[in-house]
Formats: C-alpha cells, sequence, structure tokens
C-alpha cells in the first residue's frame, strides 16, 4: 500500500473518535438515541465515541457550542490523554481536541470538562467503546457477492409515522411527484430481506440514510445536513443497526454510500464555519450568501481527466476540484486538515457501528485526489479485508483503472482504492446487443470491452451494473427488449467483476414516460406501500412477464451465488462470429459456458472452435431451463437469447 501522503490524517484517523450531539431537533429522545450519552452540556461533540483497541491511538474531537473557544478542556481518565487544543481562526464557537487512546484505556465514560477564565464550566461526558469485531472480521464485498441496490425511499414504507418530521426544511409526502418524499424507510428494507435474498443477492446497498435537511429534493440522500444522524424521516440509528445484524443473520452484507465531496447547503456548520477554507470557493459563497442561487454558484467543471490529464492547466484542475456539484452542495475543502480528519473518522465510526461490509464513495474523483488516497488508505490500514468501490462516470477504461489500488501510473499516484466502478463495460453492453452486426460493430463491442482488461490490475473487483440510480433502467435502454434485457442482465453477471444491480430491474420496471428522469428512474416499488394494487414481493397482480423475468434473475442469480467458477476461476473468450459470442468461466471443478445469440432463427452453432475448453463428451445443464445435454459437434440454439451452461450437475 503506498504511503500515505497526509501523515497528520493518517494518525488522526487511523484511531477512534466518538462523541455526543445535539440534533437541529433537540429532543430528549433523538439526543439520548444519536449518542447514548446524557451527561452534556455542549451543542454537539463529534464523532459521538470511539472504540478501544483501534489499529492507530489518536483521535481528534470537533466541539462545537457558543464561546467553547474561550474554554480549556480538560480530561482524567485511565489510558487517555488530551495531547493538544485547536481553536478555530474565524468562529470561537469551536475547539478541535488531539486524543491519544493507549493500550491502557478500558471501555467506559469519562467527563470531558471546560473551564473558561470566568470559572464557568461546561462538561461532556465521553463514552469509550469495546469493539464488537476484530479489523479481521471487516469482510469487504468482493466477486463472489451480487449487490442489490435501493433507494430508500422508492422501496417499502413500513412505518407511515416517520413519513413526516417535525422541525425538518421538507414535510409530507407527495408520490405523484418524483422529486417529494414519498415515505420509504430503513424497517421497509429490512422487512422485505428475504425477498432479495431469495433473488439471489448477498449484499445490500442503499443509497445515503443520513440527515439531508433540505427544502425539497431530500429524498435522494447525498446533500447531507449531518454526517452522524440517521435521518428520521428512514428511522432511528438503532433501525439501521438492526438492519445490519438482520443482514448477517442471513449472511449478507451491508454497503454504506458516503460522500466526502459535498455536504448539503443546510448542513448545520454552513451557518457557522470554523475556518476560512472550510468549503472551497468560501469566500465566494460568503460574499453572495443572501443572493446566493444556481446563477451565482462556481460550479465544478466537471472535466474529470485533470486528475490524469499530464497536461491539464492549474485552472483546469482547479475548476474541476474545487467547483460545486450544484448551488444545493457546498463543496467541502479536504486540504484543510480539519476537515480531512472529520471525513475518515466520519467513516471510520459508521463501519464500527454498523459492521459494514463496504462503502461506496459518491463522485469519487471530484474531491482532492490525494486526500482520497489518504481516506480510502487509512481505511484499508485499519480494516485490511475491507473493500470500497468508488464512483467514477467514465466509459474510458483508463480513467477507470487510475482509479484501482496497484494501477502504475505515469504520475505516480496511488488511490488505494480496492474497487471502481465499470461504465465502460455497462455502455458497451447495451450498444453491442442494440447495434446491428458488423465488422466493428454488435457483439464485436462486448467482446472487446471485455478485452480492454489488461488494463485493470485486478478485473475482479471492478463493478460492473445493468443500471442504477442515475440512469435510465436497463429495460429502458434495450428499448423495452425483453430478450436483449436478459442477454445483457447474463452477460455482466458472469463476467470476472463484482455485480451489482438497481432494485426493480428483476421487474422490468422502466422510465419509458421520460427517459433519464431521475424520479421516474426512482419509482416505487409495487407492493412496497399499504394499498398497492400489485404487489412485487408476493407476485400479486404482477403480470406475466415481469414474474418471468423475475424468474429468470432468481435462477440467474442464485447460481452465481454457488458458483466458484464465476467468483473467481478463469476466463476464455472467443471472437463472436456468425452473431453468436461464447464466453467460459471455469476452474478444477466446473466449466461455465455463456453464449451470446442474435440469431432470430434456429441456429446450428458449430463446437469444434471451442475444443481448448476440453468440454467434448461432458454432459452440460443449462441454468435456466434446466435441460441437459452433451457437448459434441452442434449445438441446437432454438432462439435470439442468451444460454448458460455448467458442468456442475
Amino acid at each position: 500500500m503506498k504511503k500515505l501522503t497526509h501523515q497528520f490524517v493518517f494518525l488522526f484517523a487511523i484511531c477512534c473518535l466518538f462523541s455526543c450531539k445535539t440534533e437541529k431537533t433537540t429532543e430528549p429522545e433523538q439526543k439520548a438515541e444519536h449518542s447514548e450519552v446524557t451527561n452534556t452540556s455542549l451543542n454537539r461533540v463529534e464523532p459521538p465515541n470511539w472504540w478501544i483497541g483501534m489499529r492507530g491511538p489518536q483521535v481528534q474531537l470537533l466541539v462545537h457550542h457558543p464561546s467553547i473557544g474561550n474554554y480549556t478542556p480538560s480530561i482524567t481518565y485511565k489510558g487517555v490523554s488530551l495531547d493538544k487544543v485547536h481553536k478555530a481562526e474565524k468562529s470561537e464557537n469551536y475547539l478541535f481536541l488531539d486524543i491519544t487512546v493507549l493500550d491502557a484505556a478500558t471501555e467506559g465514560k469519562f467527563d470531558i470538562t471546560f473551564k473558561n477564565d470566568k470559572g464557568e464550566e461546561l462538561t461532556h461526558t465521553y463514552e469509550l467503546k469495546s469493539r464488537e469485531k476484530s479489523d479481521e472480521e471487516f469482510v469487504g464485498f468482493n466477486s463472489s457477492d451480487a449487490i442489490y441496490l435501493i433507494t430508500p425511499d422508492r422501496f417499502a414504507n413500513a412505518n407511515p409515522e416517520n413519513d413526516s418530521v417535525e422541525g425538518l426544511n421538507e414535510q409530507g409526502i407527495n408520490r405523484t411527484d418524483g422529486y417529494a418524499r414519498h415515505g420509504g424507510d430503513i424497517e421497509g428494507i429490512t422487512n422485505n430481506l428475504d425477498y432479495i435474498k431469495d433473488l439471489g443477492f448477498t449484499t445490500v446497498w442503499p443509497c445515503p440514510m443520513l440527515t439531508n435537511d433540505m427544502p425539497q429534493g431530500s429524498y435522494h440522500g447525498y446533500a447531507q445536513t449531518d454526517y452522524y444522524q440517521v435521518d428520521p424521516r428512514f428511522g432511528t440509528l438503532q433501525e439501521y443497526r438492526k438492519l445490519a445484524d438482520e443482514l448477517r443473520a442471513r449472511d449478507m452484507k451491508l454497503v454504506m454510500d458516503q460522500v466526502a465531496n459535498h455536504c448539503g447547503l443546510e448542513h448545520w456548520w454552513m451557518k457557522d464555519l470554523p475556518f476560512s477554507d472550510w468549503v472551497n470557493y468560501q469566500e465566494h459563497y460568503e460574499a453572495n450568501i443572501d443572493t446566493w442561487n444556481s446563477d451565482i454558484v462556481k460550479r465544478s467543471s466537471h472535466r474529470r481527466t485533470s486528475n490524469q490529464d499530464a497536461y491539464a492547466s492549474t485552472i483546469d484542475k482547479k475548476e474541476m476540484t474545487d467547483g460545486w456539484f450544484v448551488a444545493g452542495m457546498p463543496d467541502l475543502n479536504q486540504r484543510n486538515p480539519f476537515m480531512a480528519t472529520y471525513i475518515i473518522q466520519n467513516s471510520i465510526w459508521w463501519i464500527e457501528t454498523l459492521g459494514l461490509g463496504g462503502i461506496r464513495q459518491d463522485t469519487y474523483p471530484y474531491p482532492d485526489k490525494d486526500f482520497m488516497s489518504d481516506w480510502a488508505g487509512t481505511i484499508m490500514a485499519e480494516y485490511p479485508n475491507f473493500n470500497i468501490v468508488g464512483e467514477e462516470w467514465s466509459t474510458n477504461p483508463l480513467l477507470i483503472a487510475y482509479w484501482q489500488d496497484g494501477h502504475e501510473n505515469p504520475d505516480g499516484y496511488d488511490s488505494n482504492l480496492r474497487s471502481t466502478m465499470d461504465f465502460a463495460m455497462q455502455e458497451r453492453v447495451v450498444a453491442g446487443l442494440k447495434n446491428e452486426e458488423t465488422w466493428g460493430t454488435g457483439l464485436k463491442e462486448l467482446y472487446v470491452a471485455l478485452a480492454n482488461d489488461f488494463i485493470y490490475t485486478r478485473p475482479e473487483d471492478v463493478l460492473v451494473f445493468p443500471d442504477n440510480h442515475d440512469m435510465s433502467r436497463i429495460f429502458t435502454q434495450m428499448d423495452g427488449d425483453i430478450t436483449n434485457t436478459k442477454m445483457a442482465l447474463s452477460y455482466y453477471a458472469v463476467l470476472p467483476r463484482s455485480f451489482q444491480m438497481y432494485y426493480g430491474t428483476e421487474i422490468l420496471m422502466d422510465d419509458f414516460a421520460k427517459p433519464g428522469d431521475h424520479g421516474l428512474i426512482r419509482t416505487d416499488f409495487p407492493g412496497g406501500w399499504q394499498g398497492d394494487t400489485t404487489n412485487a414481493f408476493t407476485g400479486e397482480n404482477l403480470d406475466d412477464k415481469k414474474k418471468d423475468m423475475q424468474s429468470f434473475v432468481t435462477k440467474l442469480m442464485n447460481y452465481r451465488k454457488g458458483s466458484k467458477a464465476i467468483h473467481n476461476g478463469k476466463t476464455l473468450h472467443y471472437a463472436p462470429k456468425d452473431n453468436t459470442y461464447l464466453l467460459a468461466r471455469y476452474n478444477d471443478e466446473e466449466t461455465v459456458v455463456h453464449i451470446l445469440n442474435k440469431n432470430e432463427a434456429s441456429f446450428d452453432l458449430q463446437l469444434d472452435r471451442f475444443e481448448e475448453l476440453n468440454l467434448k463428451g461432458k454432459t452440460l445443464k443449462n441454468i435456466i431451463s434446466g435441460e441437459t445435454f452433451v457437448w459434441s459437434d452442434v449445438l441446437k440454439l432454438d432462439s435470439k437469447g442468451t444460454y448458460i451452461f455448467t458442468t456442475k450437475m
């Protein structure tokens, strides 16, 4: 692993740190639920608590309270030392406390006492906990996993009582508005885990579920206004933990969607910024704060290639990295050491609190890239078996490969990131299945896309997917062609990759009415709301085409779940010919043969070309139909579609 660039970040953030904080709505039950600490006279201390036995002993507490900068803190607790106190240059309402938690420290609560020159005293009770799992027990998702991505507000509403929460900026639900809240919650996901498991998925990735107290569009979760609070419209911290526990009970994993690049404009610190460089273009924001709107904001150029471009100008790099994503999402300045430490410690806090099986990091190329290397490196040093996938929305494999740990980049950059997203493969599969078969188009596009795997350090750690919450549904991308949709799903599923699918793809959910519209892409899952006439969880009133796709996905994913040849076997494929393309995954125990056939009429596939597979005379089974045949000279393909065979009976 590459040596981390910002050494102070490593020292602060590889450690452990917990703290108590008061919510925006300061009901006692929320405060107790959030921090599990009741003795505090401070506004907030973050992180809310920490653990003993972490690999690194240093932690940094952010303390926010009126005039707290005029107070002197002290700690008296065995094994815990207060090493340094930092004041914020812009606001007297902050202190940052550097603390060391030594091996001699034991779990328990202790007081942090704050005194000022007037003799006034404030007290906060902080807690060190025992860890529930060792470093090695935090096992991240890998190529054996299939991830089910969910937009929580649109999946299932188990508790209508939390649909609207007094004191938050956006009130009520409106299921007819694609950009309003619809009421889905954490309990709705938990209640339907058996459905997800029965489909054959091993991992659940919900879009962010932390508080997003924005005046509109708050349902998606990517404009967070509190990094330590579960959005009460989704549920409670206890319910989030229950989701994680219920997944583990089913031998499944939880991936948390995190955002290091930006926060929401209504984040509490935007009302009281601690430093002059806490967010990027801060001086511009503060000069225009009374008239702030989308026309004034200095937005990101989105020229992500400036991260790799040896010829990139300084201004292009700055406009890409420092620009705000949108007017309502302040761009965090990770070059500020206190911000950097805050983000890293927040990630570690959630890993420990929920026992995560992975992190999906939003907009990965947008933050300071040296910080992102430190962030990922610190986490992976603390949890060596963990996994993080970064979103790099690029269809160029060269750009995707740049972000994978161990890749030999000309500029010497190492991201420490194990996995990244394969938007390139996603695009080429769709195009190749839809395009006419010519010398260079059609199935050849899939073949060439896979041939590009030489660029990746570990292709099997790259995450492939048919669709997600930001793009048209795969059924829409395929223009409503069910056969092409099945061909795409099966091909993605057998590649040497980790696999992810968006909720509802299994029942042909679509966005035909307005392709690409986010509100429509994130449609409510039928059966998730009381009174729904169609219930996809049970199959009630689900039409036959949707049931057929649901059955196809179930057979495909459940077979993938148990096939080590698909998980980590070798790969062999043959250049497309006669409108067919064959790919094989194999190990000593099994060979999986995947054939895509574009011939509309019945076609006899000559098998002598595939002699290298050493299958002649062996019996193979179709994993979808269950039919068997003996591999000989010719395989009759009855119609256009996908064919998946295994030697494992």
